[in-house]
This record gives C-alpha cells, sequence and structure tokens, in this order.
C-alpha cells in the first residue's frame, strides 16, 4: 500500500479505525471520515505519531454535500484516490417487520445503504478521471444480509442492498480498472454490536455478556472477531494481490454461516 491514498468512512471506530491503523502501517497515506470528531481526531493523531499520513475529515455520509466536500478535501491534500473502505454504518432499530414506522425505514436506508451508494458514486467518479485510472473500493456488509435475521429486518436489508450494489458496480466498472468488493462481516467485538445487543436485552449489562457468550458458542472457531482480523480482509482485498478478484462477497465470519453457503 505504500504511495496509495486510501479513503475510510466509519474510521474512528470498531472495524473501521481497525482498518485506518493497519492501512498506515502498510504505508498508505489515510483519510477518515467520521461523524464523532474527537474520536477522528484521536485516530489521525495515532496514526501520525507512528510516522504515517492521516486526514481526518468530520463527515454525515448520508447526506451528499458532505460526502462530495469530503472528496475535495481527500483531493486537495493528496491528489488522488486508489482505494475506499466504504465502512461506515448504524445498527438500526430492533423489532418485526411489521412493527417498523416509514421513518424507520427511511433512516436506515439513509444510514445504511444510500450513504454507501453516495460514497461509491463520488469514488468511482475520481477513480475513472484521475491519471493513472483506477483503484479498488471495498464495502462493508454484514451476515445479516445474506439471509436476514429476526428483528433485524430493516438493517439485514440494508446489507443486502450493499450486496447487490457491490456487484453490479464490479461488473460494470471493471473494464476502469476499478474492482469493487465486498467484505461480509460476522460478529465483531465493536460499540456497534455492543449497542445491537444491548437493544435486545433493554440494557441489562449482565444480558449483554451472556448473550454475547451465547453468539461465541455458535460460531465454530469459539468466539468473536477482533476489529483487527477484519480489517485485514479489507486491506488484502484493496491490495494488489488481490487484482483479479472483484465483484466477490468475501465471509469473515468464524465460520458462523458456513453450513448455509
Amino acid at each position: 500500500m505504500v504511495g496509495k491514498v486510501v479513503l475510510i468512512t466509519g474510521g474512528s471506530a470498531g472495524i473501521g479505525k481497525a482498518a485506518a491503523i493497519l492501512f498506515a502501517h502498510a504505508g498508505a497515506t489515510v483519510v477518515i471520515a467520521a461523524r464523532g470528531l474527537d474520536r477522528g481526531h484521536q485516530v489521525e493523531q495515532e496514526i501520525k505519531a507512528g510516522g504515517s499520513k492521516a486526514l481526518f475529515v468530520p463527515a454525515d455520509v448520508s447526506n451528499p454535500e458532505s460526502v462530495q466536500q469530503l472528496m475535495a478535501r481527500t483531493l486537495e491534500s493528496f491528489g488522488r484516490l486508489d482505494c475506499a473502505f466504504n465502512n461506515a454504518a448504524a445498527p438500526g432499530k430492533i423489532g418485526r417487520t411489521g412493527d417498523f414506522s416509514e421513518a424507520d425505514f427511511d433512516a436506515e436506508v439513509a444510514s445504511n445503504l444510500k450513504s454507501l451508494w453516495l460514497c461509491m458514486k463520488y469514488e468511482i467518479e475520481q477513480m475513472r478521471k484521475q491519471q493513472p485510472p483506477g483503484g479498488a473500493i471495498v464495502n462493508t456488509s454484514s451476515v445479516n444480509g445474506l439471509g436476514g435475521a429476526r428483528l433485524a429486518a430493516l438493517y439485514s436489508m440494508s446489507k443486502a442492498g450493499v450486496l447487490a450494489l457491490t456487484k453490479s458496480a464490479a461488473q460494470e466498472y471493471a473494464s476502469d480498472g476499478i474492482r469493487v468488493n465486498a467484505l461480509v462481516a460476522g460478529g465483531f467485538d465493536t460499540e456497534m454490536l455492543r449497542s445491537a445487543v444491548s437493544q435486545m436485552v433493554s440494557c441489562d449489562p449482565v444480558k449483554v455478556e451472556e448473550t454475547l457468550k451465547g453468539y461465541a458458542a455458535r460460531v465454530p472457531v469459539g468466539r468473536i472477531g477482533r476489529p483487527e482480523e477484519a480489517a485485514q480482509a479489507a486491506l488484502w482485498l484493496c491490495s494488489d494481490a488481490a487484482s483479479y478478484i472483484t465483484g466477490q462477497s468475501m465471509i469473515v465470519d468464524g465460520g458462523l454461516t458456513a453450513w448455509a453457503r
């Protein structure tokens, strides 16, 4: 990744933060986009303290103007965009399919699907026109998007949409030298996972830990993943080592869904 400019959305926490640090260690110049100002600046400073280049840009990627400003800051600072890891997402609400409101539906689409499409739209535009053209994009989906999940219909819907967007764009822009793949994440030890579990158990901390232990017991490798393990997959998909891979949905879940694939 030496000399490459990488944009990571949702880069201030969880898998995104792990990826920002990992890409920087691999030699990339990293642009971190997130809504949380303090955490975003902390990640930026951590990377710079390690001797790598980084830029934090506050952004709400569900807003087209904010995405355009993000791209403008990236290009003003570094001149091009070689890779993008579209990882920003929100956990959404827990409930049965018929109990959600229209506002819940619209919010889920905006935060987890429209936002990713907006990022892809402007990333692809830049990758096509820069010299030399081309690039690599990785979009974060979820095992919930493979077949749905009880009490998470809207989140599952949005993550299934990510897979369809990824596969469509991969076919459309391969001739432009742009590869587009998806990271299909299982359970990773992040604030987002704990927030989702907390909703399910009425914020009872004891039940949160019990639920996480129960989830880990269902995973063939016997544990919940570390954010760095998901970040490694994203790094590889963006690297030249994956130069013949596009349209791939890489499932990283410790074997959780192996029985159904």
